[in-house]
């Protein structure tokens, strides 16, 4: 079976523990706003990959991983692609490789909770706990994201959660507080990742010959992310600003 790669990272340090393989699968249903990584979201593109592809390139990195590493699948989503990931990350498994899953945790189905099962790590990716800002930011309801942080949650399995801190958009107090009331209590969630507004992606747009619907929007002063990490604190133990 093979899968739809858009690239690779090697030696990634920001998604997920220790050093990290990190395998961006194309193809996305929400449609963020400040999206990175734009030229993913599209099933029609990546490129077709054999299984044994991935596996071979993290077993050769698997020295470098230590006892933390391994590989994260990241994309787009990967869970739009759950029916091919499952036997990969079973594979990996097999080879004593630590998995973590990116998601926004917008996909369900029986695939989908197949593959969370076996993942050792999901970084869950809740774009606002407000719907009505989540659809502005999104396209899409949070509804399923949270189902499926309940679903982690009730079956045990370990993730963290992440959050964009977005000016005027997803840093209003009101919905930061609520998303503490929500999930504060949850004891699967290991680390709180507090991540900032960037613009990075921006030439991936003018690339594509796309508009980039936040150009007005600046990055984060360091007040504003101390302000955000400080009413994140209130609830949730482990808060990094990432």
């Amino acid at each position: 079976m093979t899968i739809n790669v858009h690239s690779y990272e090697s030696m990634g340090t920001f998604d997920g523990p220790g050093l990290r393989l990190v395998v961006f699968l194309q193809g996305c249903q929400f449609r963020c706003l400040y999206c990175a990584n734009p030229d993913t979201i599209s099933p029609q593109g990546g490129r077709p990959t054999e299984a044994e592809e991935i596996i071979r390139m993290a077993v050769n990195q698997k020295p470098f991983f230590g006892r933390r590493g391994g590989v994260t699948f990241s994309g787009g989503e990967p869970t739009f692609q759950a029916k091919a990931l499952i036997p990969i990350v079973r594979r990996l498994k097999e080879e004593g490789i630590h998995v973590c899953l990116d998601s926004n945790g917008g996909i369900w189905n029986s695939d989908v909770e197949e593959l969370l099962g076996l993942t050792d790590l999901v970084l869950l990716d809740i774009k606002e706990r407000n719907d009505e800002a989540h659809r502005l930011l999104t396209g899409r309801s949070n509804g399923q994201t949270l189902r499926t942080a309940e679903w982690l949650e009730r079956n045990g399995r370990p993730f963290w959660l992440r959050y964009v801190l977005v000016p005027e958009y997803s840093d209003r107090e009101e919905d930061i507080r609520l998303l503490g009331e929500t999930l504060g209590s949850y004891r699967m969630i290991g680390r709180v990742e507090l991540l900032p507004y960037h613009t990075l992606g921006v030439h991936k747009y003018e690339a594509m010959g796309l508009e980039y619907q936040l150009k007005d929007v600046k990055e984060n002063t360091p007040q504003q992310l101390d302000r955000a990490a400080a009413l994140l604190r209130e609830y949730f133990a482990n808060v990094v600003v990432n």
